[in-house]
C-alpha cells in the first residue's frame, strides 16, 4: 500500500472517532470523520475513501441501512467495508456481512489490532484489484466494476460474496483453490465461517450458470476450468 490511503470513519461516539482519528493519522493514512450513516454516505459520495469503518448503531441511518445504500450504489458499491460496532451477536454479524461488509469487529478492540485489520482487508482488495476490473473467461465477462456476469448476452447479477468468489477463481483458472484459502481471501482470516459456506455459494453459482465452469477438486476445494 505505497500510496496514502483514506479512511472514512462513520461513528457517532466523538471521543472514539478522535482516537481512531490520531492512530489512523500515526500510520500514514487520511482520515475523515462522520457522525451518521447519512453523513457518512454524503462524505462517500464527495471523497471516494478507499475504505469506510462503519458503527451500526447511529441516529438518523444506522450502519446497516448505509451498507445497502452503498452496495447499491454504481460509485461506491466497490469500496471495502469494515463494521466497528459494540453489537457483538451472531445474528447482526451474520447480516452485516451478508449486506455487503468486508470484516466485522466488536468493540472494545485495541487500536493496534484495529489497523491491522484494516490494513488486511486493503490489502486483500488490492490483491484482487491486480486483474483488472473486466474477466473474459470461456463464455462468461466478469465486470467487477457493475458486480454483473454476461454469459451468451444474459445478464446476472450475483450476490456479493458468489460473485468475490467467481471472480477469485476465475482470475487463478487452472489452479487448485484449497477451501480455506477461498475462505481468507473471500470473506477474510479474521470472519468466522465454516468450510460448507463455501459448497453452498459453489452450488448456487452453478444453479445460475452451469456447472461447466467451477471443478471440484475432492479433499482439497475448487478450480475454475481452462
Amino acid at each position: 500500500m505505497a500510496e496514502q490511503k483514506t479512511i472514512l470513519v462513520v461513528d457517532d461516539e466523538q471521543d472514539l472517532l478522535d482516537l481512531i482519528e490520531y492512530n489512523l493519522k500515526k500510520e500514514g493514512f487520511d482520515v475523515l470523520k462522520a457522525e451518521d450513516g447519512k453523513e457518512g454516505i454524503k462524505m462517500a459520495r464527495k471523497h471516494m475513501p478507499d475504505l469506510v469503518l462503519l458503527d451500526i448503531m447511529m441516529p438518523k441511518m444506522d450502519g446497516l441501512e448505509a451498507v445497502e445504500v452503498i452496495r447499491n450504489d454504481e460509485e461506491l458499491k466497490r469500496i471495502p467495508i469494515i463494521f466497528l460496532t459494540a453489537r457483538g451477536d451472531e445474528k447482526t454479524e451474520v447480516e452485516g456481512l451478508n449486506k455487503g461488509g468486508d470484516d466485522y469487529i466488536t468493540k472494545p478492540i485495541s487500536t493496534t489490532k484495529l489497523i491491522s485489520r484494516i490494513k488486511a482487508v486493503l490489502r486483500r482488495f488490492e490483491d484482487n484489484e491486480d486483474f483488472g476490473n473486466r474477466l473474459e473467461v470461456h463464455d462468461l465477462v466478469i465486470d467487477k466494476d457493475r458486480y454483473i456476469v454476461t454469459q451468451d448476452e444474459e445478464e446476472f447479477q450475483l450476490p456479493r460474496k458468489e460473485f468475490e468468489l467467481l471472480y477469485f477463481l476465475a482470475s487463478r483458472k487452472g489452479k487448485v483453490m484449497d477451501r480455506q484459502t477461498l475462505l481468507n481471501q473471500v470473506w477474510g482470516d479474521n470472519i468466522y465461517v465454516v468450510d460448507r459456506t463455501i459448497d453452498v455459494h459453489v452450488r448456487k453459482i452453478r444453479e445460475k450458470l452451469g456447472d461447466e465452469y467451477i471443478e471440484t477438486v475432492k479433499g482439497v476445494g475448487y478450480r475454475f476450468k481452462e
